[in-house]
């Protein structure tokens, strides 16, 4: 689970006058993958832990011997930390969203 951002995905500045020979998805620096594409990972991985630790807990729960507690007491944890990561991001896209709004122009 991976929730670092790469400096290739960080925005770069343009000016004004360059945006016309730019796709929608190129503005602003951001290509394809960008911040969306880094956020839809970011989910995508929390969701497979998710669903790992889910698995991992029906296995201890029907006693198979291949599982051991152990391992599923962490895929449980890590889960939980991605899922806290994952809030406290939204938290403060919300708080950033709701500040830009209240700005008085």
């Amino acid at each position: 689970m991976n929730l670092r951002l790469t400096p290739t995905t960080m925005p770069v500045a343009v000016r004004p006058n360059t945006l016309a020979g730019l796709s929608s998805n190129q503005v602003g620096g951001a290509t394809a993958g960008g911040f969306s594409g880094a956020l839809k990972s970011a989910l995508t991985s929390v969701s497979a832990a998710q669903n790992d630790a889910a698995r991992l807990q029906q296995e201890v729960q029907l006693e198979n011997p291949k599982v051991s507690l152990e391992e599923t007491m962490v895929a449980i944890q890590k889960a939980q930390i991605g899922f806290q990561a994952t809030l406290h991001v939204r938290n403060r896209m919300v708080q950033a969203y709701t500040d830009i709004m209240n700005m008085q122009v």
